[in-house]
């Protein structure tokens, strides 16, 4: 028993905490199998490698401030057609990311854009890319606050810092001439340096309302789509589906008695993925 609680202490002094609590496990389990030291040794260290991967990817996760956790296998692929499951998986090899490429998500509110945008950022945080997660408004009133107390560059590093910065819900709200310009700066500034996932129930015609300038919009477009994969998703919004379900809300066709296409606002023949990089 000396020996163990020797043996115990230091690997706790060695910073081994984990291969410390499940020594005594180890040891009982080795008694019975008797396998070779090295291989005794080897799944000690594997329980102490597996405990630190698993506290670094939760530390991770949780600085991405990612709004749910969600991962491609908890999407409903069959209930968005106009979505080719292979290209999005094809996406979740993150080679996107190493070439510092942006993805864009065009859709109307609730078929699923921000549920993929996250579960890439959760697959992105599993192969130790830093991932950070914020609304538009969120992202442009912070960047306001600091260009108004003269701390934007600072700030911006905030932004800057990771490999693939999600912005959620942009055209939800139109910007004012200050808000677009700080963001053009951070995507002037993430250009080809890091990966933009952008969400927006806006098509690209609309970004010049969105922005209230044209032409400050038009170089922002120019700079996100230079590298880019678009994806357009066409459908029913997954809470609406729910509510049909339920019988408390009825489907257009059964309002009118037509097919209404639930977004018309989309651009036809801008569906699946479109890659853009040259």
């Amino acid at each position: 028993m000396i020996a163990l609680e020797r043996a115990r202490h230091q690997l706790v002094t060695l910073g081994l905490k984990d291969a410390a609590e499940v020594l005594d496990g180890r040891l009982e389990q080795a008694a019975k199998r008797e396998p070779p030291y090295v291989d005794f040794l080897t799944d000690l260290l594997e329980a102490e490698l597996g405990c630190r991967r698993r506290r670094y990817l939760e530390t991770r996760t949780r600085l991405a401030r990612l709004p749910f956790r969600k991962t491609l296998e908890d999407f409903d692929f069959a209930a968005q057609p106009s979505i080719d499951s292979r290209q999005v998986y094809d996406l979740a090899t993150l080679s996107f990311i190493a070439h510092a490429d942006n993805l864009i998500l065009l859709g109307p509110p609730g078929v699923g854009k921000t549920h993929l945008a996250v579960a890439l950022g959760i697959a992105a945080i599993g192969k130790g890319y830093g991932v950070y997660f914020t609304t538009m408004y969120r992202l442009v009133e912070d960047l306001r606050a600091a260009y108004e107390e003269r701390r934007l560059e600072r700030r911006m590093r905030i932004y800057l810092a990771p490999k693939l910065l999600i912005i959620d819900e942009l055209g939800y709200l139109p910007l004012d001439k200050l808000g677009a310009t700080v963001f053009f700066q951070l995507v002037a500034a993430r250009y080809e340096r890091g990966s933009i996932a952008l969400t927006s129930n806006k098509t690209f015609a609309d970004w010049g309302e969105v922005f209230g300038d044209t032409v400050i919009a038009t170089a922002i477009l120019d700079r996100l789509l230079h590298h880019s994969h678009v994806l357009n998703i066409r459908g029913d919004s997954y809470r609406l589906r729910e509510k049909r379900r339920s019988g408390f809300l009825r489907s257009p066709a059964e309002a009118d008695g037509r097919v209404v296409d639930s977004v018309g606002q989309l651009p036809t023949g801008q569906t699946g993925l479109q890659s853009n990089r040259p």
